[in-house]
């Protein structure tokens, strides 16, 4: 799960990043309006985390250009006040939860996990390509019978690929999905993951094999005349 952070504090933002990645959510942190709107409207994020005091644009504004864009990302605001005229505004705005300052970095957590599911409330948890299946909340790639867990990225990657199937996705995709505009991997990163998860494919016996095309991305194609 893909998550923009949008804080002006920078030492609770860095702590709130660490704690994120620790719970292997992929973060992109902004520090003012400006460029959460610009993050939010460029980037295809699952959750959006405001803050509502923030400088050049605040999270109210924030939030209210992206939902008049029509962005149906779900957004969480974060602020010190805790009025009640200031949640009324922001639930009228389009926010989907609120939580005011100091929280605890558990409930924080729940509510990510309760908002990704009320957006994946229609998703299925299981996504099957021949005969191997992926689990959305284990990370479990299984054949029936054996069962590996991927990390984090690599889950990412095969979710992509496996939602995808037949369609090129380009390294430059993987890249802004998974690492983001501001990581500082190197672009060679994706051919190492995509070799990890060919190597558990194989194990598993997957007859879905990812192929390579030069120069525009890959793809997951079944083997043996299979339809996917």
């Amino acid at each position: 799960m893909r998550i923009l952070l949008a804080e002006d504090e920078k030492e609770l933002s860095n702590a709130l990043v660490a704690i994120l990645k620790h719970n292997n959510y992929s973060v992109d942190a902004v520090y003012h309006g400006e460029d959460a709107l610009d993050y939010g409207l460029s980037s295809n994020y699952d959750i959006i985390i405001l803050d509502i005091m923030m400088p050049k644009l605040n999270g109210l504004e924030v939030l209210q250009k992206l939902r008049e864009k029509g962005m149906q990302t779900p957004i969480l605001m974060l602020t010190a006040k805790s009025e009640i005229e200031d949640r009324i505004q922001g639930l009228d705005l389009g926010a989907d939860d609120y939580l005011s300052k100091p929280f605890a970095m558990g409930e924080l957590l729940a509510r990510i996990r309760a908002m990704g599911r009320r957006k994946s409330e229609f998703v299925p948890n299981i996504i099957s390509v021949g005969n191997i299946s992926l689990n959305k909340e284990s990370y479990e790639l299984s054949n029936g019978t054996e069962s590996i867990r991927l990390g984090n990225k690599e889950y990412q990657m095969l979710e992509m690929l496996m939602v995808n199937p037949k369609h090129l996705i380009s390294t430059e995709q993987f890249m802004e999905r998974i690492w983001g505009y501001d990581a500082q991997a190197e672009i060679n990163v994706v051919w190492v993951y995509i070799s990890y998860l060919r190597k558990k494919l194989d194990s598993l016996g997957a007859k879905a094999k990812i192929k390579a095309v030069r120069g525009v991305g890959y793809q997951l194609e079944l083997h043996e005349e299979e339809e996917l």
